[in-house]
């Protein structure tokens, strides 16, 4: 599998696995995480545009996306009901999405971020366990409820070296 950034050809198989994982979190009993257009064909573009967005490809598939960037993130600025691991720089995942499930695409997605920079925070809701067991089992450990952009809360994940 390759990790790489994502283009303006990868945008209709990205926002497929959005799709998917849309369901798959309905089904998963996390109906209220995403909703029919977030994330979606914009926010892909707007990565591509800013150097955030990737994808996992795997042959000629696109099998994962998720955003990565280095740096702060307004939402991670306040945390209540706990701490950060540290307060060093840092660099954020968000919006991570696989086409197959139980394949450890996940997991060499978050390899490959914290290859990039080794200090990594995430978040996820409440009613995501899945997300949860799966960022505890890649070696994340949950730090407390942080506050997105449109007001929700979430729990909040880091993972250090």
């Amino acid at each position: 599998m390759i990790i790489r950034l994502a283009e303006e050809a990868d945008v209709n198989a990205a926002n497929e696995i959005y799709d998917l994982a849309r369901t798959y979190m309905r089904e998963a009993g996390n109906p209220c995480q995403w909703n029919s257009v977030y994330p979606g064909k914009k926010d892909i573009k707007d990565g591509i545009a800013d150097g955030t967005s990737y994808v996992c490809v795997d042959g000629d598939e696109v099998v994962a996306t998720f955003y990565f960037n280095i740096g702060d993130d307004p939402t991670y600025a306040e945390i209540r009901e706990g701490d950060w691991v540290n307060h060093d720089p840092y660099a954020v995942i968000h919006r991570i999405a696989v086409k197959y499930h139980g394949r450890g695409i996940v997991d060499e997605c978050f390899d490959f971020c914290f290859n990039k920079f080794p200090n990594l925070k995430i978040d996820t809701h409440k009613d995501n366990i899945p997300m949860q067991k799966c960022l505890s089992r890649c070696g994340f450990e949950y730090c407390g409820i942080i506050t997105t952009w449109n007001g929700e809360p979430r729990k909040a994940y880091q993972k250090v070296k």
